[in-house]
């Protein structure tokens, strides 16, 4: 399992117009094959930053979707960016499994 986290910033200005765009990204890597969980979502405290976490089965499902980075407009927005992938050997589950 591969794991990307971090976040970027942007200007607090333009970080609702950013979001917005990133939509079809969403959406397309959630239809992905190897798409476990994938999210860029707004912080609750910071204005100015922007929070990423994918999840994928395999590394290899990670570069099939991953064809290039951000857009140039989402480029240009970006104020800074740590982002880093992390390849994960075990799980521990810390909820109980869905009883459906």
């Amino acid at each position: 399992m591969v794991i990307v986290a971090g976040h970027i910033t942007v200007d607090p200005g333009q970080r609702e117009s950013y979001l917005a765009g990133c939509t079809s990204v969403v959406e397309q890597a959630r239809r992905a094959a190897g798409c476990l969980d994938f999210a860029i979502t707004a912080d609750l405290l910071d204005p100015a930053r922007i929070n990423i976490f994918e999840r994928w089965e395999s590394q290899a499902a990670v570069e099939t979707f991953r064809s290039s980075g951000p857009s140039d407009d989402q480029s240009a927005a970006m104020v800074s960016a740590s982002v880093a992938e992390y390849d994960i050997a075990d799980v521990r589950s810390l909820t109980a499994p869905d009883p459906a």
